[in-house]
């Protein structure tokens, strides 16, 4: 078991891009509410991300809205979910994203503590945690396969079974059918309350 959230938590992205996160937590009735801000520099373009994420107690997303800015304008979307891995997105019904339980932010370290609670894993065990993936450039929202295996007490394996090329780290655009090896690789090591404090080649916990 975890403990409870820290009330704040930062992390400094780097390698895949220079830029800083802050998170708020607030506990609520029924679960948490994430308040993720994050702002950087990728290939000399300036962005920015916030997002208002509540999860239930169970920390299964529920409902987030998302705000972004770059050069190229200002953007908004709202995801919803009945928690039981059925999804909207801007009101609209997304059957591509049945079975997904989590929202994964590409520029939040922060969102991979949602599926490592949600889960709680016995060491040694292995999950497939698909997710609501929203991208930073122009917060489009599409499947992620990722899986999870907790390692020891506070480390776990993390795949990603779709090709990336940006802030995650490998190329984007293939059907996860079509690449049934890992495209991205790495372990994470979280703290005592399950938010993460090293993700190699992303982000390093500042506080």
């Amino acid at each position: 078991m975890f403990q409870s959230p820290p009330a704040a938590a930062a992390w400094r992205h780097a390698d895949a891009q220079d830029a800083f996160e802050s998170v708020f937590v607030r506990i609520i009735a029924g679960g948490y509410e994430i308040d993720d801000h994050t702002a950087g520099v990728e290939a000399g373009v300036v962005w920015a991300v916030r997002a208002s994420i509540t999860l239930d107690s169970d920390w299964t997303t529920r409902r987030a809205q998302v705000w972004g800015q770059s050069p190229t304008g200002a953007r908004t979307v709202r995801v919803e979910t009945d928690g039981a891995g059925r999804w909207q997105v801007g009101g609209e019904t997304r059957p591509e994203l049945d079975g997904c339980f989590d929202l994964d932010l590409e520029s939040s370290a922060c969102t991979n503590a949602f599926p490592v609670h949600r889960l709680q894993l016995a060491i040694g065990e292995t999950a497939s945690a698909p997710a609501a993936y929203v991208r930073a450039d122009d917060l489009r929202v599409e499947r992620l396969e990722q899986s999870y295996r907790r390692v020891d007490d506070r480390e776990y394996d993390y795949e990603v079974r779709r090709q990336r090329s940006d802030r995650m780290g490998a190329e984007r655009g293939v059907d996860p059918s079509e690449s049934p090896a890992a495209d991205f690789r790495c372990r994470l090591v979280f703290d005592a309350s399950g938010f993460v404090l090293d993700y190699p080649g992303i982000a390093t916990r500042v506080v």
